[in-house]
């Protein structure tokens, strides 16, 4: 069987590691590992993407569009997880649920752009709706998004898990980003065609991954009746592999009434939940940051790309 080289640059971080353990027992797969001496350096790491079949970047945003041109000429087709071309009209953004025509373009990209976290949670609940005429988008959006520690990469991890723990007052959920500038509101906005950014509230838990995305509607502001919003998710998600519809008002009665952000955990899963008293909509998306949010969707994005089953190493 042949065999498709990929190099993880950036591997020793959250979402590079978290694709090395999916693809590290695949038959198809040769993972390409760059000396810990050699990260940094531009050489090295051009040698390794011009080697590779598949690149992917696990990098902060200028190590990334650094990797880019270093990868210039190179046949390698590149994976990006940070935040650096989410919005570039020439790479391709990886979210194939979206439509047909995300997915065809996803299979003919060499450049892909992985959704953030809470932009795929986001997305999902909004995009389908102005798409179908159901939103407007020029209406005003707010959403909360509760997500577990590891989106914050080693050093939160580290002030959770470290020694000085204790000193951070960290069992408290905590909103964070108020300056209301978050790294993923252009992208939330340029996908759903917004014409201006909704107010984002994240908010970090004390807890290690997971994600709830909310998103609260008078349901004056819709087209259709609440009852009938899963009809236009499922028209979106009905044949998807990992995100599904869950039912109207589902009944949470056996977890007490609460929903969980930590539902799907290790999987590449993402649930969405509509919820309405009648006069009001509370629109629910559940995720793992770490599967759906990050690495799951990279290496899904991977599998399109190379015309192989997308759900491959994927739960």
């Amino acid at each position: 069987m042949a065999k498709y080289k990929v190099f993880v640059d950036g591997n020793v971080g959250t979402t590079g590691m978290q694709i090395e353990e999916r693809l590290k027992a695949r038959s198809d797969i040769e993972l390409l590992t760059i000396p810990e001496k050699d990260r940094k350096d531009p050489e090295v790491i051009k040698k390794f993407i011009n080697d590779s079949d598949i690149t992917f970047l696990c990098l902060p945003d200028a190590a990334a569009r650094e990797a880019v041109e270093l990868a210039k000429g190179s046949s390698a087709k590149i994976i990006d997880a940070s935040t650096a071309h989410r919005t570039n009209p020439d790479w391709c953004y990886g979210f194939s649920e979206l439509g047909a025509e995300f997915k065809e373009k996803l299979k003919s990209s060499k450049r892909v752009a992985v959704p953030g976290c809470h932009a795929s949670g986001f997305i999902s609940l909004i995009y389908p709706l102005v798409k179908e005429g159901v939103l407007s988008p020029d209406a005003d959006i707010s959403a909360t998004s509760l997500t577990g520690y590891s989106g914050g990469g080693k050093k939160l991890i580290e002030k959770y898990e470290g020694e000085s723990r204790d000193k951070n007052s960290l069992k408290a959920p905590m909103p964070y980003a108020l300056s209301l500038s978050h790294k993923h509101l252009p992208e939330m906005t340029k996908i759903c065609s917004l014409t201006k950014p909704p107010v984002f509230l994240p908010v970090v838990g004390d807890y290690y991954k997971g994600m709830l995305v909310s998103v609260p509607l008078n349901a004056d502001k819709l087209s259709v009746l609440p009852k009938e919003l899963n009809a236009v998710y499922e028209k979106y998600y009905g044949g998807s592999n990992f995100v599904k519809v869950m039912p109207f008002n589902a009944d949470l009665s056996e977890s007490g009434g609460f929903l969980s952000p930590e539902l799907v955990n290790g999987t590449n899963e993402l649930q969405i939940y509509v919820f309405s008293n009648g006069d009001q909509v509370m629109l629910c998306s559940v995720l793992d940051n770490l599967g759906k949010g990050s690495g799951g969707a990279a290496v899904q994005c991977m599998n399109i790309m190379l015309g192989i089953d997308e759900t491959i190493s994927l739960n």
